[in-house]
């Protein structure tokens, strides 16, 4: 779930490498569509993409959903064009406001999404990884994404070298896209990042973010 902000590619930084930043928006499409992610709504508020996968381990949330290891999931990917411009000096009050209220217009679509579509009603959970950089990070993110129902769901101790090949590839692509929209942003640890794995209940999704007006109502009490 990188960030991409390709909706400001044509207010890159001095340092930044925008033909750099084709080439890998281009990558970005390609894998996108080798996933299987897709557009679930057209809101253009909407900061994720969905994708059905089956789990690869057993999950149990604290409300009492639990999905054995290979059934059916949703996983949320960031719709990278949605996401509002980070700005030069770090996040603000006011950029932090509208990722707020984007992230609860993305679940309350994400909600009538799942409704009309019966097709998937076997599926009980939604789940994401978010590269958060480093380990001190884990904690705030892990609160801020709590407040929507998220649970954190530990990793394994032990990755295996298919998993660590490919998170060392999310990682590298991550750094290029940092390289190639703001050169000067690139962090020695970003090939480091650790990934917080986050799951939320179907059942909870509805209860928050199915009615009208609850997605607003949740972004206002933040």
């Amino acid at each position: 779930m990188a960030v991409w902000d390709s909706a400001n590619r044509e207010s890159y930084a001095p340092r930044s490498h925008p033909w750099l930043a084709q080439v890998l928006f281009a990558l970005d499409v390609h894998l996108r569509r080798r996933q299987a992610v897709f557009e679930y709504t057209e809101h253009p508020s909407c900061i994720f993409r969905l994708g059905i996968a089956h789990s690869s381990r057993s999950i149990a949330l604290t409300d009492g959903t639990y999905v054995e290891a290979g059934r059916r999931i949703a996983r949320l990917h960031f719709w990278n064009e949605h996401i509002p411009p980070f700005p030069e000096n770090g996040a603000t009050i006011a950029w932090a406001r509208q990722m707020r209220r984007a992230i609860a217009i993305s679940l309350h679509q994400l909600a009538l999404y799942f409704a009309s579509r019966p097709d998937l009603d076997d599926i009980a959970v939604i789940c994401g990884d978010v590269p958060s950089g480093t380990k001190p990070q884990i904690g705030k993110l892990a609160r801020i994404m709590a407040h929507y129902g998220f649970e954190v769901i530990p990793e394994p101790e032990h990755l295996s070298i298919a998993q660590r090949l490919q998170r060392f590839g999310e990682n590298f692509l991550i750094s290029m896209i940092v390289f190639a929209l703001n050169a000067g942003a690139l962090r020695p640890d970003t090939l480091n990042r650790v990934r917080l794995s986050i799951c939320f209940s179907r059942r909870l999704l509805n209860e928050k973010f199915a009615k009208v007006g609850m997605a607003a109502s949740d972004a206002g009490s933040i």
